[in-house]
């Protein structure tokens, strides 16, 4: 069978950089019209593709029909003309959708061909790597154009691919930190954590939900503080929300204290990816006497000339109240300047948390509440203590430990399944 030439490709021209790719078309060169006219530099051909193919399939955990998922794999990960333009402008027009359905006619026959009718390695037909780790959302888009019978059905799955997910690592990373450079870096290892886990504090809850539902919607939403006591699911309710909501769009990224000098340049890059929408994350975020620092994320919330993008909100959360300390030895000796230096200093303290147009104050659990955390990460695991037992344990360890909180309840879970006799 003869397959049609890819250099024809427009949109997706960035395929032809691919090494594996490039060795295809060699492959597809060295092919004669009979079988038995096959010489070596076609058998030479056909064994480097089979390496490279190999070696994909391990480092990315590629299964099944090796070509076809890489092929797709690629497509997923963009770095094309479809893909920058969705995630520059959030939308694609006709003239994409034309030119990415000319594309896609040109890839359908190699992603419904055997892996083996390029490379005479059967084994590559259903491959089993050591680690499979294909994204759910490539099997998704692996599946759509597999089975697709029109090009223009297969150029939809693949705009709508990047319109959802994104690409690249906007697609594999739920959440990112900021790299010494500036830069976004995926964080592999993002905890997921059930929204339904977080017991207590439903009013606390409840808005922050709404307020992430709104700005997901496209409505009015606030920046957000969450303060009060340690170890009562501030920070967790935050990362439940970026898994919650990663399949709409949404992405979380961490920034440290020390980084506050990038904030306005992220906000200007997130500004310019209008496919996505982005939570701003500063976790345990205070500052000390004399820390200037601040001044760079007050600005960038609201003051600077350049505004807070509408796909951007900024979550904070913090034991304090008011981020900035301060202390009665920094005010003057009389009572005039005492004065006077009150009013400033309170005035600036508080400046920077009345950016945040939702304030959620966290307290100490209640006894009983603490007891559900426990009960509740105990029945997790099949474990059903008796309702004595837990209390006078959990009690005991509480004691033990720094308080009453959430953290404290999880790590009594972690002891007690740890030590439960075989």
């Amino acid at each position: 069978m003869r397959y049609p030439d890819l250099r024809r490709l427009t949109v997706c021209r960035s395929l032809l950089e691919d090494a594996v790719i490039r060795k295809l078309l060699c492959v597809q060169e060295q092919m004669p019209a009979e079988a038995e006219e096959a010489g070596q530099a076609l058998f030479s051909a056909q064994g480097e593709l089979t390496g490279l193919l190999v070696q994909k399939a391990e480092r990315l955990g590629i299964s099944g029909n090796v070509l076809s998922a890489y092929i797709v794999h690629c497509l997923a990960e963009g770095g094309n003309t479809a893909a920058k333009t969705i995630e520059a402008a959030g939308r694609y027009g006709g003239g994409l959708k034309e030119a990415m359905c000319h594309d896609i006619l040109l890839l359908l026959p190699y992603l419904s061909a055997r892996t083996s009718e390029f490379t005479g390695s059967s084994f590559l037909d259903d491959y089993q790597p050591a680690r499979e780790r294909m994204s759910l959302p490539e099997k998704r888009l692996l599946a759509k154009l597999v089975r697709a019978k029109r090009g223009e059905t297969a150029a939809r799955a693949v705009l709508e691919q990047y319109l959802k997910y994104g690409s690249g690592m906007l697609a594999e990373y739920t959440a990112f930190r900021i790299g010494p450079d500036g830069k976004l870096t995926g964080i592999a290892d993002f905890p997921v954590f059930d929204w339904d886990d977080l017991l207590g504090y439903e009013e606390q809850k409840t808005k922050l939900l709404t307020n992430t539902v709104n700005f997901m919607e496209g409505k009015p939403a606030n920046n957000v503080l969450l303060t009060g006591a340690r170890g009562t699911g501030k920070s967790t309710g935050v990362k439940a929300l970026a898994s919650m909501f990663s399949d709409d769009g949404l992405r979380l990224i961490q920034i440290t204290r020390d980084q506050l000098e990038l904030v306005a340049p992220v906000l200007e890059k997130l500004n310019e990816i209008r496919s996505k929408k982005f939570i701003l994350f500063f976790d345990d975020l205070s500052f000390e006497v004399g820390e200037n620092s601040y001044k760079y994320l007050k600005s960038a919330i609201d003051g600077s000339v350049t505004p807070q993008p509408d796909n951007v909100l900024i979550y904070a959360t913090s034991n304090r109240r008011h981020l900035l300390k301060e202390t009665w030895g920094d005010r003057g000796s009389n009572d005039l300047e005492a004065e006077v230096y009150r009013q400033d200093s309170t005035n600036e303290s508080i400046s920077l948390s009345d950016r945040f147009g939702l304030i959620l104050h966290y307290s100490t659990p209640t006894q009983d509440e603490y007891l559900q955390m426990i009960d509740h990460e105990l029945r997790k695991a099949g474990v059903q203590m008796d309702p004595e037992e837990l209390r006078l344990e959990g009690l005991q360890w509480e004691m033990e430990h720094s308080g009453r909180n959430g953290r404290i309840a999880n790590q009594f879970v972690k002891w007690y399944l740890g030590n439960l006799e075989e």
